[in-house]
């Protein structure tokens, strides 16, 4: 209230100084003022006219500058009064206003606190509120972010674990299609190794075909010449059918003679004396021979048990110790050794060349004592090999001689390219193998080709540059492969207590 009051003080201390009459408009502006600074308030005061009536001066020289002048007129002297009168009522006014300024500064200073303080304390509520109203808003939009983030880690840890998963599986697939492709390169190489051999066996197929029709050809031209000879024999041989009879006529003759000599001999003893040495000396083998101090290699004449005649025989004399009894030999191609089961039986060829002893003389010496197999074998390089067996014996006829053997060593293979045991005897016209192909037939030879088996002795002959790629030529898997055809063979028996 005391506030108030004073500013009412002051409002009529004003509108008493002013002049009751005041012009409005362009003449007000010819009114003096006088402006207080106070701190951060300004104060702006009108001062009265110059004289009670308010009259404007006469002159615009008449203003406040006029106190300077030497010679002032009697107008100007009174205003110059009255100016000092007001400056003097000014000056007195300014000490009230101060006065009154320290009289509202003291008295207004609690209540100006007092209002600060409210107006502070309003301030404060109402930011109170609005910080509480933040911050509630503040915490909602916090948890609001926190589930937004909470919903966002999940998902983005799905999201990991999914690419986790599909990283992982890529790289599983990465692995599977680098094993794959791996794969199809061995397979392409495999492939590629596959065609090249494939090449080289169609090479080699034509080529043997080709080496086919050539022999089929020399075969047919070979067949031809032996028909002519054929016939030719036919005929010889009826003519001397013919003259057969006269041939008996003198073997008869003949035995007469023998009689006859043998008489004259008994008289005088000496073929008792020749039969007697004979008794005392029959060789059994070439083993025999050779301990009856024969040892050179060559042609012998043994005496066979269940044998009513003698049987010449090759005896190889140096090879490992002599005593050998060759059974079998191939050196130049010059006998055909495609026989038939009769001829094989007996034997044929010379015994000093080419030959098959016979598989009915075989068995008969195998059936004297036990035997031991050698087999001696070379190359068209001049190598040579062997294959012994420790035993060796094979049945009769009607075992269709099957062959035993035991006890493998030498130096063409580790393996034997024999059939150890059980294998029987095939020729072209008596099929005995294990095999519904024919090996007699397919291979040629007589032979203990059991499945057709990985050796035969007895195939075709074929000469230097023509002994690749022959399966039915004369072969021993285990020295020189199945289809690699030798030069030379020598099959040889000899006792076992040798």
């Amino acid at each position: 209230m005391s506030v108030f009051f004073s500013f009412a003080f002051l409002a009529v201390i004003l509108a008493l100084v002013g002049c009751t009459n005041q012009r409005r408009g362009p003449e007000a502006s010819g009114r003096r003022f006088n402006r207080v600074q106070h701190g951060q308030c300004t104060y702006t005061f009108i001062l009265p006219e110059q004289d009670g009536n308010c009259r404007e001066s006469t002159t615009d020289q008449y203003n406040t500058n006029a106190l300077q002048r030497d010679a002032p007129h009697v107008e100007q002297d009174f205003s110059s009064q009255k100016l000092q009168h007001l400056e003097h009522v000014m000056e007195n006014y300014t000490q009230w206003l101060q006065k009154l300024e320290n009289y509202i500064v003291e008295n207004m200073k609690s209540e100006m606190v007092q209002l600060q303080q409210n107006a502070v304390q309003n301030h404060t509520a109402t930011m109170l509120e609005i910080g509480t109203s933040l911050l509630s808003q503040t915490a909602e939009q916090t948890r609001k972010l926190t589930d937004v983030e909470t919903q966002v880690l999940n998902q983005t840890s799905r999201l990991e674990i999914q690419l986790l998963e599909n990283s992982l599986s890529t790289y599983k697939l990465e692995k599977q299609l680098l094993q794959q492709t791996h794969e199809i390169l061995k397979i392409h190489e495999k492939n590629s190794l596959l065609e090249h051999r494939i090449l080289e066996m169609e090479e080699r197929h034509q080529e043997e075909l080709a080496t086919l029709k050539e022999e089929k050809e020399n075969l047919q031209s070979l067949v031809t010449r032996q028909s002519y000879i054929i016939q030719e024999l036919e005929k010889q041989l009826n003519k001397a059918t013919s003259n057969n009879s006269v041939l008996q006529k003198q073997q008869l003759e003949l035995m007469d003679t023998v009689h006859t000599l043998i008489t004259l001999c008994s008289k005088e003893g000496v073929l008792l004396k020749n039969a007697k040495k004979e008794e005392e000396k029959p060789f059994r083998d070439c083993a025999d021979v050779y301990q009856s101090g024969f040892n050179k290699s060559g042609v012998y004449t043994i005496y066979i048990n269940n044998v009513s005649d003698p049987k010449k025989v090759f005896c190889n004399m140096e090879i490992a110790g002599g005593g050998w009894t060759v059974i079998q030999h191939r050196e130049d191609g010059s006998l055909d050794f495609q026989k038939s089961w009769k001829e094989y039986k007996m034997g044929f060829g010379s015994p000093s060349g080419e030959h098959w002893l016979g598989n009915e003389f075989i068995f008969a010496i195998t059936s004297q004592r036990q035997y031991s197999l050698r087999i001696d074998l070379m190359d068209w390089e001049g190598n040579r090999a062997y294959s012994q067996y420790d035993r060796f014996h094979i049945g009769n006829e009607k075992q269709n001689y099957r062959l035993y053997l035991k006890g493998h060593s030498g130096t063409a293979g580790k393996q034997s390219s024999l059939i150890l045991h059980g294998a029987e005897f095939s020729t072209k016209d008596a099929d005995n193998d294990n095999c519904m192909c024919k090996c007699a037939l397919m291979l040629t030879g007589g032979w203990w080709f059991d499945a057709c088996g990985p050796s035969n002795l007895n195939g075709v002959f074929y000469t230097a540059g023509q002994n690749h790629g022959k399966l039915n030529g004369i072969k021993w898997h285990y020295f020189k492969g199945p289809s690699y055809s030798l030069r030379s063979t020598t099959m040889m028996i000899r006792p076992l207590d040798f």
